[in-house]
């Protein structure tokens, strides 16, 4: 019997810090921007998993780490 991996399942990585940076424009707990966080909860496992990837590249380059 073949075992097939599930997709991983985007958590919400909102840290309830939710205050927006005046010069980036992102929320300085989670690093999305305000059109990722309003869209959260209408996309798709896929895309949460994008905004997931791209949340971490900001937060890599605002924090070098």
């Amino acid at each position: 019997m073949i075992q097939t991996s599930k997709p991983r399942q985007a958590a919400s990585p909102c840290i309830n810090v939710c205050a927006l940076d005046a010069q980036n424009h992102l929320c300085q707990g989670c690093f999305r921007t305000i059109d990722e966080i309003s869209r959260w909860s209408r996309v798709s496992n896929d895309e949460r998993l994008s905004i997931l990837d791209a949340a971490a590249q900001r937060r890599y380059q605002a924090l070098g780490q």
